[in-house]
């Protein structure tokens, strides 16, 4: 199998876990979870939940992302009930986006989970370099032959 299609089964076997029905609502529940934890989406959330915003204030304040993918996160926010698209009848047309409650209430939950990383922070950089140091160790005695008597 080529490099490019190492997903393909990962793919299929995610939608095989899906058929029972208590199966689905976890896959619904990943799905979401998925959306609104990517990058993009939390970038939108985190200005619309200011205020509305037009697509090029999004662009400008969302640091990195392309114009298609700035699209195609607006649409699948709004799809998912996270943001309200107004379009006024003006020349050229304005458009605003503006955050749901919902999303008003998934940005306290963000908020909380940001606070989690920040209190946590240094306990997890501690046992990331403890992980570290006995990973080395470990990887020094697995190279290092036995002396034999």
């Amino acid at each position: 199998m080529s490099q490019g299609n190492t997903g393909v089964t990962i793919e299929a076997g995610a939608v095989q876990q899906c058929e029972t029905p208590a199966a689905q609502a976890a896959c619904s529940v990943l799905e979401v979870l998925g959306r609104v934890s990517g990058k993009w989406s939390i970038g939108i959330l985190l200005v619309t939940t200011q205020g509305p915003a037009r697509f090029t204030e999004l662009e400008r304040q969302v640091k990195g992302i392309s114009r298609r993918m700035l699209t195609l996160t607006l649409r699948n926010l709004e799809r998912d009930g996270l943001l309200t698209r107004t379009v006024y009848p003006t020349v050229p047309p304005k458009v605003e986006y503006t955050a749901t409650p919902m999303a008003r209430e998934l940005y306290d939950s963000l908020l909380s989970l940001t606070g989690w990383a920040e209190r946590h922070l240094h306990e997890i950089d501690r046992a990331r370099a403890d992980y570290d140091a006995e990973a080395a160790v470990a990887a020094d005695g697995a190279r290092t032959p036995a002396l034999t008597g």
